[in-house]
Formats: structure tokens, C-alpha cells, sequence
């Protein structure tokens, strides 16, 4: 009796520390592939921005590239702090002397200002793009490649991988790209209130302006982050993301067993 109990507690002790380095390494992962991934996109977050508060003065991606490095220099693409420091240069050089700014100049309320709408976008980009990333895995297994992931080598399963978060990030960006351009509107002075946004930027406008280049920006970065939160969990001996089909199996097989067992 004291054996048995000694082994069933070693054993979900064992199970725990499992489960332990699981969350580690998913840590892991996704700290490593978000961090690279915004490093790389800075420059075309940047361009991106000052699309949408000054579409007359830049209003193509490739002269607005040129005209940001001609007015700013390289340290236009080299800062982290968005919209402010982005899209008004002599505002502040980062977020060390651009937060007290913000803070002396409008307050709590400025630091949340266009809150709404950035729960607008956020959102409905994580709730579309992580279900099209499940659907779009699980669809490219079942119809495209016709195989279990499990029956799939490692290249396969990224290939998914990659392909599936191209096409959550893709449709994620459509969803999200009116709020996106209210908030740029919001924190930028051009609007005082959200329907005043979407009065000046006009409803069509809403869903076209700064799209193709958040497509150049989204559709790669959410790729990139998904192959390399998925190598890292390969590297690990961990499965790939997504694939409705293959967690309802794994639920199955699992209470097969409790079913068994008990």
C-alpha cells in the first residue's frame, strides 16, 4: 500500500514538473519569436503610422519611405515607442523622456486615451487570427496534405505552420484595420472622439487606408512568429501548434484510457 501510494506520488510529481517545462519552453518560444519578429517590422510600423495620420504627404509606401529617411534620418525607423514619438519627432526621442511628456501634457486620461478602440482592434485580431490559425491547420491537414500531423515529417508541419499563420495573420488584418486607424487618428490629435475619426477618415477609408502596407507588416510578422515559436517546440520534442481534429483525437485516446483504467 505505502509502495503503491509512493509511486503514484512520485508519479504526479513527475507530471507536474512535465508540465512545468511545457510552459517554459511555450515562454520561451513565444518571448523569442514576438521580440524578433517586432525588431524586424519597426521600420514598416513606423511607415505604416504615418500613413494613416498624413495620407496626403505620405501616400504611397515607397516615396513615404523615402521621405521619412530624407526628413528623419535612419533613427526614424530605429525607435520602439509607437504612435507619438513615431509620427512627431521633436515630441520625444524614446519612451524615457516621451512618457513623463505625455504624462505632464494630458494626463491619466492621455495615457489610455483611444483605449476602446484598441480593444477594438487587439481584440478581434486575436480571437479571428488564432481560431483561422486552428481551422486553416486543421483544413490544410485534412484536404491538402490528407495525413495525420503525427504522420508528417517535421518540415511538413512547419510548412503548415507558416502557411496557416499567414492566412490568420492576413485575415486578422482586415478585420482589425478600421480600429487600427482610428487609434492612430485618436492619439495623433486629428480626431477628439471616436466618431470623430470615423467622420474625418470617411467610411471607406476605414477599411483601406495603410491596408496593404499592415498586410506587408501583419502577414509576415504572425507567420514568422508562429514558425519560430513552432521550430522551438520541434527542437524541444514537442508537438506543432493547432489541428481541431488532432486535439479531439488526443481527448478521445485520453478518456479511453481513464475509461480503462478506471
Amino acid at each position: 500500500m505505502k509502495e503503491g501510494a509512493a509511486q503514484k506520488s512520485r508519479k504526479s510529481v513527475e507530471e507536474e514538473w512535465k508540465r512545468i517545462d511545457y510552459y517554459k519552453i511555450c515562454t520561451l518560444g513565444g518571448m523569442l519569436s514576438a521580440g524578433t519578429t517586432h525588431l524586424l517590422i519597426t521600420p514598416l510600423d513606423v511607415l505604416k503610422v504615418n500613413m494613416q495620420v498624413n495620407p496626403v504627404k505620405y501616400n504611397h509606401m515607397t516615396s513615404s519611405f523615402s521621405i521619412l529617411w530624407k526628413e528623419q534620418g535612419p533613427s526614424a525607423f530605429g525607435r520602439a515607442v509607437k504612435v507619438c514619438v513615431q509620427t512627431q519627432p521633436t515630441f520625444a526621442k524614446g519612451l524615457v523622456d516621451g512618457f513623463p511628456k505625455l504624462y505632464a501634457s494630458r494626463g491619466i486620461s492621455g495615457l489610455y486615451k483611444g483605449l476602446f478602440p484598441l480593444w477594438g482592434r487587439n481584440l478581434p485580431f486575436s480571437m479571428i487570427m488564432f481560431s483561422t490559425f486552428e481551422h486553416s491547420v486543421d483544413m490544410l491537414y485534412g484536404n491538402v496534405i490528407q495525413r495525420r500531423k503525427e504522420d508528417c515529417s517535421r518540415a511538413q508541419q512547419l510548412g503548415v505552420t507558416s502557411l496557416a499563420g499567414f492566412v490568420a495573420g492576413a485575415v486578422g488584418t482586415v478585420i482589425s484595420n478600421p480600429a487600427d486607424n482610428i487609434v492612430s487618428s485618436l492619439y495623433n490629435k486629428k480626431a477628439d472622439s471616436v466618431r470623430q475619426a470615423i467622420k474625418n477618415i470617411g467610411f471607406v477609408n476605414l477599411f483601406t487606408r495603410s491596408l496593404p502596407v499592415r498586410l506587408m507588416i501583419v502577414g509576415p510578422v504572425v507567420t514568422l512568429q508562429w514558425f519560430l515559436y513552432d521550430t522551438i517546440k520541434v527542437l524541444s520534442g514537442l508537438p506543432t501548434s493547432g489541428g481541431l481534429n488532432s486535439h479531439a483525437e488526443e481527448t478521445t485516446q485520453l478518456t479511453r484510457k481513464h475509461q480503462q483504467i478506471a
